[in-house]
């Protein structure tokens, strides 16, 4: 229980004993019960809601920091991200506030607490733009955002992270920006320009899925535009090569012979040695967002 409901209780407590204080003895004994119960109620809530008392209330700052840290080094996330955030709580001026919050974040997000992770972060960058740790915050962000991780069950499947909602790779990618372009000498700043380019080459991806689908169902005019929206967007990523056939295509399927023509031609200009036109089919090498160069 908070300072302020403790006080704010022991304020009321003491109206009501004055207001009652020539009633109060000649309350039912059943009164009595219900007052007993209340109060029995309240240090119950008190003290947590398994009963049991935190430990951590006694400790000092440099105690609760010790012990975070230590939960960090040995891999217990989800506690060394609890023990961060009470301390940042319990001490919000003392010495480790600043790195408690940005360890917190650190802590929640390998915990795959990504919630919880965002509003530490956030809260951090909000409070601390001065900060030297300011350029490692923003890029923490990234991270969180970036969430490359898709579990088992992506990795089964063989899901990419073009087949997700992009909207947590575009946030992602505003925030490796900033560092890249605020930040340019930092050391996170390289790492964070290799995502973005990953980033870039898998909302490419994401929308010649899109266009795919929309040809292979037969909405020609529809797929045109969304390939047109990947070479507009993105020329630069691998996925424009299928984003030309899917435009060549669907222009024959129009029965728009030069426009038809004429992407043909672009396409192999820029892509000489393409089976594509013939096969219909990109080789497309694996990769991950640290083999950026994969083309």
């Amino acid at each position: 229980m908070s300072d302020a409901i403790s006080d704010a209780s022991l304020r009321l407590a003491g109206n009501f004993a004055l207001e009652k204080k020539f009633t109060f003895f000649n309350t039912r004994p059943i009164g009595l019960l219900l007052v007993s119960l209340t109060a029995a109620l309240l240090l119950s809530a008190c003290a947590g809601s398994d009963g049991q008392k935190d430990d951590t209330d006694i400790w000092s700052e440099a105690k609760l920091y010790s012990e975070a840290t230590d939960k960090l080094n040995d891999g217990d996330f989800a506690k060394c991200g609890k023990y961060f955030d009470k301390l940042e709580a319990r001490f919000p001026f003392g010495p480790y506030s600043q790195q408690a919050q940005i360890n917190a974040a650190y802590c929640y997000w390998k915990a795959s607490e990504q919630a919880q992770a965002l509003v530490a972060i956030d809260r951090f960058i909000k409070l601390h733009q001065g900060s030297s740790n300011l350029d490692y915050a923003y890029y923490l962000r990234g991270l969180i955002t970036f969430n490359d991780d898709l579990g088992w069950l992506g990795k089964f499947t063989g899901q990419d992270l073009s087949e997700r909602d992009p909207q947590a790779a575009k946030d992602a990618f505003e925030s490796f920006k900033i560092v890249v372009e605020r930040f340019p000498n930092s050391k996170y700043a390289p790492d964070a320009l290799d995502r973005m380019r990953y980033i870039v080459n898998s909302l490419a991806e994401a929308d010649v899925i899109v266009a795919r689908f929309y040809y292979q169902r037969g909405a020609y005019l529809a797929s045109a535009n969304r390939a047109q929206l990947v070479i507009r967007d993105y020329d630069r990523a691998p996925a424009v090569e299928e984003a030309l056939y899917i435009l060549y295509k669907s222009y024959q399927k129009l029965g728009m012979v030069e426009l038809s023509n004429d992407t043909a031609r672009v396409f192999k200009l820029n892509f000489p040695d393409s089976p594509m036109l013939e096969t219909g089919q990109r080789v497309i090498k694996e990769r991950r967002w640290w083999q950026f160069w994969n083309k």
